[in-house]
C-alpha cells in the first residue's frame, strides 16, 4: 500500500495508439532532448514491435492488455546495484496480480508467472551516467484480456483467462504505480531497504522451493534456488551439493 503520509505523485502519461515500443519511444524523446519527466509513463493500445529480453518478442493483441514503459530515475543507483530497478519492478507487477488471484510469483530475472504459465514480461534498460545508473526505462506487458495467443510462446496466460473476468488497463495500471511507488521510496528512504526489497523479491520466486529441471551449456540438471547475488546473479545448489552462478540466458528453466 502506498504510505498514507506521501501524496501519490500523480504521473504524466503519455497514451498512444500504437507504436513500434514504448521504450522505444522514450529512448526517442530523450535522445531528441525532448525530456520526460522522472514517472513519465507511455503506453500504448498497441505495439507493432514489442520486445522481451535480447532475442524475445512479445504478442499482444490490440486494445486486450497493458503494455506500457515508465521512465524512473533512481537515486545515487550504483551501476553494480542495479538489479534492484528489476526487484521492484517484478515485485510491483506481482503485488498489483496478487489483488486479483492467487499463485502469482516471479521467474527469475522478472518475468510474472501464475503457476506455470507467463502472465507478464518486462524489459529494463538503464541509462548510465558514470558509475551510477541516470535513468531506467523499464517496458512492462502485461497480459489482460487476450484470450487467445497466436505464436508459438510455450506457456502465456492473461488474467482473464485466469479469472473470467474483464479488467480496465488503467485501472491496473494506476494499482501497479501505486506499489512500484511505495517499493521505490522504502528502498530509498531506509537504511534497510536493500536488504527488505532482496528479501521479498526472494520470497516470491518461482520455483523457490525444491529440485527442479535446468539446462545450461553443459546440458540438463536438476537443482534448487541458493539465492540470488545483489548483482542479480542466480546460484542453483545441484543435489549433489555443488553451487553455480549463473547470468541471465547462461541458464534455462525446463
Amino acid at each position: 500500500m502506498s504510505d498514507p503520509q506521501r501524496p501519490l505523485h500523480v504521473p504524466r502519461i503519455i497514451r498512444l495508439h500504437e507504436t513500434e515500443s514504448t521504450n522505444r519511444y522514450l529512448q526517442d524523446r530523450l535522445a531528441d532532448d525532448d525530456v520526460p519527466t522522472d514517472g513519465t509513463i507511455v503506453m500504448s493500445d498497441f505495439q507493432s514491435g514489442g520486445r522481451g529480453q535480447p532475442g524475445n518478442s512479445w504478442e499482444s493483441e490490440a486494445g486486450q492488455n497493458l503494455t506500457f514503459s515508465l521512465l524512473y530515475e533512481p537515486r545515487a543507483m550504483p551501476a553494480n546495484r542495479s538489479f534492484r530497478i528489476s526487484q521492484i519492478a517484478a515485485l510491483s507487477v506481482k503485488h498489483t496480480l496478487d489483488r486479483y488471484t492467487a499463485g502469482i510469483t516471479v521467474k527469475w530475472p522478472n518475468d510474472i508467472y501464475w503457476n506455470d504459465r507467463k502472465i507478464c514480461g518486462m524489459l529494463i534498460e538503464n541509462l548510465l551516467e558514470g558509475s551510477a545508473v541516470g535513468r531506467s526505462i523499464i517496458g512492462i506487458g502485461l497480459n489482460l484480456n487476450q484470450t487467445v495467443f497466436r505464436s508459438d510462446a510455450p506457456n502465456p496466460v492473461s488474467l482473464a483467462q485466469i479469472t473470467g473476468q474483464h479488467y480496465d488497463p488503467m485501472d491496473v495500471l494506476g494499482r501497479w504505480y501505486e506499489h512500484f511507488q511505495a517499493l521505490r521510496h522504502g528502498m530509498e528512504d531506509n537504511v534497510d531497504g536493500e536488504t527488505t526489497l532482496h528479501q521479498a523479491y526472494v520470497h516470491a520466486l518461482y520455483r523457490r522451493d525444491g529440485f527442479h529441471p535446468y539446462a545450461d551449456a553443459n546440458g540438463t540438471f536438476e537443482a534448487s534456488i541458493a539465492g540470488i547475488e545483489p548483482a542479480g546473479y542466480l546460484l542453483l545448489s545441484r543435489r549433489d551439493g555443488q553451487v553455480a552462478r549463473y547470468a541471465f540466458k547462461e541458464v534455462r528453466f525446463l
